[in-house]
């Protein structure tokens, strides 16, 4: 499937530039803005930044950008670590953990993406709701990441545990572009998913797979970050009007993307063709879109929440910072 090569493809770098050459370690030019994000659906908001030039724009001569994407949390928070990223599109989850290991350095200006996950399970595994998954196996993208705290919730909430934790759900980590594979093979019963993989496993022709629980069903009737902007404080501190031109940028390309949601959809499908050399599925792509809500806002309750869960599954040594999230200036532009 089209779509899915083109994923894997890119999930295959592990650093690419689309303004600049090359895969250098950050520039130190105060005349750059290094800007984060990966070459995922849920950060449309960069990759529609980049096409239409609203942050160069907004910035003129003063400044120049450079826009780095990463395919994983962690090497996103090492390069904020590094000074080697400004500004960045990151997970909720690696938002948390980058705020505790910088002892609140890192903070959450605004929000990006909602929702965009479901919960997808072959359709002879005989799983019907949350409770079916006892005595199966279920995939996350990743220990520690996004879908698998949000599963983790969803079983506790249904009075199920994984099985490291003396239940009977086993847990396993499997890369988004192996889950069909391994459906195909009987291996894995169910897999908690990021768009667009559910809507290339729902639409494959290899596998008989069916939605368990959407966006909207597995926390908060979708109400819960999966993609959130973040900031080096230290940035801030030094160039707070850079900061407001880049969320007004931001702002921007969400009300575009709101607006425009076919556009868009082929925008970020031409962005990461030309990160990977591939075409996606338009009518695919657009409509792994539609599980996913574009918004400016975050929700403070939904990443104490997510920090609660990080903490207790012993993924992070301490609860974040207490103004992990700083919106202020995303507030003073709305």
């Amino acid at each position: 499937m089209k779509l899915k090569r083109i994923l894997s493809a890119a999930l295959a770098f592990t650093c690419v530039i689309t303004v600049f050459s090359g895969c250098t370690k950050g520039s130190k030019d105060d005349k750059t803005v290094n800007v984060a994000f990966f070459p995922n659906i849920t950060h449309a908001q960069a990759m529609v930044m980049q096409s239409q030039k609203t942050f160069e724009n907004a910035l003129g001569e003063d400044y120049s950008v450079k826009w780095t994407s990463f395919n994983a949390g962690p090497a996103e928070v090492e390069a904020l670590k590094s000074e080697d990223i400004d500004i960045g599109y990151i997970g909720p989850v690696p938002a948390i953990s980058g705020n505790v290991s910088t002892n609140g350095d890192v903070n959450i200006i605004a929000g990006a993406t909602n929702g965009g996950q479901v919960l997808i399970a072959r359709e002879d595994a005989n799983i019907k709701e949350v409770k079916d998954l006892a005595n199966k196996t279920v995939a996350i993208p990743q220990a520690g990441n996004t879908q698998h705290l949000a599963l983790l919730k969803l079983l506790s909430d249904n009075g199920l545990k994984a099985q490291d934790k003396g239940g009977n759900v086993n847990v396993t980590a499997v890369k988004n572009s192996e889950v069909e594979s391994l459906f195909d093979q009987g291996e894995i019963d169910a897999a908690l998913v990021p768009e667009p993989w559910g809507t290339v496993l729902e639409n494959s022709q290899n596998i008989k797979a069916k939605v368990v629980l959407n966006y909207d069903e597995i926390w908060r009737q979708g109400d819960y970050p999966v993609a959130v902007v973040v900031v080096r404080k230290e940035f801030q501190k030094e160039h707070p009007e850079i900061v407001e031109k880049f969320l007004k940028a931001h702002k921007d390309a969400t009300l575009y993307i709101q607006q425009n949601i076919s556009e868009s959809a082929k925008i970020v499908n031409e962005k990461i063709e030309e990160l990977a050399g591939s075409k996606n599925d338009d009518e695919q792509f657009e409509s792994a879109f539609s599980r996913i809500v574009f918004t400016t806002d975050v929700s403070k309750e939904a990443v104490d929440e997510y920090a609660k869960i990080n903490l207790d599954e012993g993924f992070i040594s301490k609860l974040p910072d207490d103004k992990i999230i700083d919106d202020s200036i995303m507030k003073s532009i709305s």
